[in-house]
């Protein structure tokens, strides 16, 4: 039901990060509301390539997520606070995931998070497309300045 998109092109990166600078971006980490509870909806891709952590990714058979470019606070996003320790804790329908920020949705909205396919697949299944309802909030998985560890590529999971 949802065409996924192609590998994520940030051509407009630089302007965005020249506009941060600009109108001063602040303190970064205060604006990740962490274990703040939001409700919303959650899609899914299959991307890969190198998320906007600086990491190489495959959303296609790795847990992690893309949160909304509004979530991003910092010019470099590799910099980001969001990839710092943080994921997200996803419930829906009495199951919940937790799932590292390794990506930036540039055309989602604050309380729309775009899961990685098999993430999606643990909560919904791939036909539903949309996922409406769910809750959701940032938690902190790891320590100041470390980075969490994609899982290890998913082969032949089932969802559960």
């Amino acid at each position: 039901m949802r065409v996924t998109r192609n590998v994520r092109i940030m051509a407009g990166a630089p302007l965005a990060a020249a506009a941060l600078i600009a109108l001063g971006a602040g303190d970064a980490s205060a604006a990740i509301p962490v274990n703040k509870p939001m409700s919303g909806k959650a899609t899914y891709y299959n991307d890969a390539g190198f998320g906007a952590c600086g990491t190489q990714i495959n959303a296609g058979n790795q847990m992690l997520v893309a949160v909304s470019h509004a979530w991003w606070t910092t010019a470099n996003p590799n910099n980001d606070p969001l990839c710092k320790g943080i994921s997200v804790k996803v419930t829906y329908q009495g199951k919940t995931i937790t799932v590292p920020v390794r990506d930036k949705c540039p055309s989602c909205a604050n309380t729309h998070l775009d899961l990685s396919q098999p993430a999606f697949a643990r909560l919904a299944p791939l036909g539903q497309g949309v996922i409406n309802g769910l809750t959701w909030q940032f938690v902190k998985t790891g320590f100041a300045g470390e980075t969490v560890p994609i899982s290890e590529p998913i082969v032949g999971s089932t969802i559960g």
